[in-house]
């Protein structure tokens, strides 16, 4: 009699719970920069000449032109051809067909299927961000509202300054005409100024010095320190007495609010501003 098979049964493993906490690590995906020259949009583009110039006809180079490829590692010539679906000669078949880019009024609308001049213009051209640029009406609107948001900045700052630092920036501005003016005169000017130019301002109302160099070109047109006719040199203006040489190549009221924060400097600083205020 054949023998009866038995199969035996595998313990499972146990498997113990425990109180440990298990990290379990998720690799993010990395996202690459999207490539503009592979992921291109297709749609109308429109270019402007730089510098609000709007000759009624003016003509950049479509042939004679190089881009360097930094992928294959040399220059490739351009060329513009109406007949071929790509700008790089290297990639050309067939007879070449060379067309004109030209701006009209300052501008040249470049309709959507025609991809190969688009890239032309956007990508390669030697000209693009130097003669003239694409208009991107996003980029343009978030540049705007930033000078806007500045421009309000400036005005707030502009209406809460004390007329001291008022006439210290203003006369960055306008110069020695800041003494002739009346406070109101000098309030409506550093409004106009702080609006037209909120940058420069907001600078000038961040910069250290600039109130030490308003002070130290008062006390020359007051006549208690004087600049030789060099621009070389500071003196008392009762005694004639050396007060400071100005370094080679450097402003010089911006050398003297600089020495006006040395200890020497700081003595000859708090003398004159007693005689000013006498």
């Amino acid at each position: 009699m054949a023998k009866k098979q038995t199969t035996k049964k595998v313990a499972e493993p146990k498997i113990e719970a425990t109180n440990e906490m298990v990290e379990v690590v998720i690799e993010k995906p990395t996202t690459k920069p999207v490539d503009k020259k592979t992921h291109w949009e297709i749609k109308d583009r429109t270019y402007y000449l730089k510098g609000n110039k709007s000759p009624i006809s003016y003509s950049i180079r479509s042939s004679g032109i190089y881009y360097f490829d930094e992928e294959k590692g040399y220059e490739r010539e351009l060329k513009y051809c109406s007949n071929q679906s790509t700008p790089f000669v290297d990639e050309m078949k067939g007879d070449q067909r060379l067309e004109h880019i030209v701006f009209r009024n300052g501008a040249l609308t470049v309709p959507k299927n025609k991809t190969t001049l688009q890239k032309l213009l956007s990508l390669y051209h030697p000209m693009v961000n130097h003669i003239y640029e694409e208009w991107k009406p996003v980029e343009q609107a978030a540049t705007e509202l930033d000078f806007l948001e500045l421009e309000a900045d400036a005005l707030v700052l502009a209406r809460t300054l004390d007329i001291t630092k008022m006439e210290a920036i203003m006369r960055v501005e306008l110069g020695s005409k800041v003494s002739t003016m009346s406070s109101k005169e000098l309030k409506r000017d550093c409004l106009i100024f702080a609006r037209k130019n909120p940058i420069l301002f907001l600078d000038l109302v961040n910069d250290e010095n600039v109130e030490l160099r308003n002070f130290g070109i008062v006390a020359v047109e007051d006549g208690l320190i004087q600049l030789s006719s060099d621009q070389r040199t500071f003196t008392w203006g009762s005694t004639g007495r050396k007060l400071m040489t100005v370094p080679f190549d450097e402003h010089p009221y911006s050398a003297l609010a600089q020495w006006f924060k040395t200890d020497e400097g700081l003595e000859v600083y708090n003398n004159i501003e007693k005689r000013l205020n006498v």
